[in-house]
């Protein structure tokens, strides 16, 4: 397994128009994706600014898919312009 961890900050009075975006690419990605396993988005209204993603993939190849994928495209551009700072880790031991 593959794991990404994705923390987000985004800009102000963005959260109610990007939460809607960020479950739908996470359902896609679900449904879509034979390699996505699970995809968790993680938020707290005291902290609006903060939106937390664990990933599980079987493999790089199958989040290198994910970051290809017409949904993943279209979701980054609906909201590359909502988001302030991004950081993507990615661990390559996963025990369950």
């Amino acid at each position: 397994m593959f794991a990404v961890i994705v923390t987000l900050t985004l800009k102000p009075d963005v959260r109610e128009r990007f939460m809607p975006l960020m479950r739908a690419n996470a359902r896609a990605s679900l449904t879509r994706e034979a390699g996505c396993h699970q995809f968790d988005i993680a938020s707290d209204p005291t902290r609006p600014e903060e939106v937390f993603l664990y990933e599980l993939y079987q493999d790089p190849a199958a989040f290198e898919a994910h970051l290809a994928s017409t949904h993943f495209q279209e979701f980054d551009m609906a909201t590359k312009n909502m988001v302030k700072k991004k950081t993507v880790k990615t661990y390559s031991e996963v025990t369950q």
